[in-house]
């Protein structure tokens, strides 16, 4: 048994409550697409059984007309033989086919309002499943979302993912540890062999120091470079 019942109770039906109510909403809205296509296809069957009825009924009226103007004819000749009891029966059978030509004509028109009935439940049909199909899409995206997100999850909480973190880390400490041996060989090559750099400076440190010794020494009175040169000219 389908969801729906009549082409009404789809045209009135409620998606939103449906799928909420729903324990698996994806293969409710696919449920319900199927239903729906099959009552449109349904709907436009019976349209296009009515569509060739009412086309017969037209060939049956333009029979009927004729043969009403065939009748009046004949009832005419009839008449003109003095034979009044043949016109008279001519006239009774062009009747016959005018009575039967209204009543063709009233059930067209009965089928021209069945026709725009199914006109109008096609289009709110067809409405109806652009809605359903959009609802399908945006259920399906958001399905494919959240198992996107259950597998990141996962991946995440792997074991080969950790294993994979953790030779990064090694790979890191590799790095770390040959940046270290290269520091330490700069600095066993600096203390080793002094740069030209360093010669120069250490020579304008000792300048310093014996400037700062011989001050030291004329402050005591004990004299310095000079006093003893002055001593050995006497």
């Amino acid at each position: 048994m389908g969801i729906f019942s009549r082409t009404r109770d789809i045209i009135a039906a409620n998606f939103n409550d449906m799928l909420d109510k729903a324990d698996d909403p994806a293969k409710m809205i696919r449920m319900i697409i199927l239903e729906m296509e099959e009552t449109l296809v349904e709907v436009r069957a019976s349209a296009a059984r009515t569509i060739a009825d009412q086309k017969e009924m037209h060939r049956n009226t333009v029979k009927l007309d004729r043969l009403q103007a065939d009748w009046a004819e004949k009832a005419q000749l009839a008449l003109s033989k003095d034979r009044e009891d043949l016109a008279r029966a001519a006239l009774v059978e062009k009747k016959k086919a005018a009575d039967l030509s209204d009543q063709l004509k009233q059930e067209i028109g009965v089928l021209d309002d069945a026709l725009r009935a199914y006109e109008q439940d096609i289009h709110k049909l067809q409405v109806r499943l652009r809605e359903a199909r959009s609802r399908q899409t945006a259920i399906a995206a958001r399905l494919e979302s959240a198992e996107n997100r259950v597998k990141l999850r996962s991946l995440m909480t792997n074991e080969r993912t950790d294993d994979a973190l953790a030779r990064f880390d090694q790979l890191e400490r590799r790095v770390d540890y040959a940046e270290g041996r290269a520091d330490a060989l700069s600095i066993a090559d600096s203390s080793g062999k002094p740069t030209l750099a360093d010669e120069i400076a250490a020579l304008a440190g000792s300048d310093k120091i014996d400037e700062e010794l011989e001050e030291m020494k004329r402050a005591l009175g004990k004299g310095g470079n000079d006093d003893k040169a002055k001593t050995k000219g006497e």
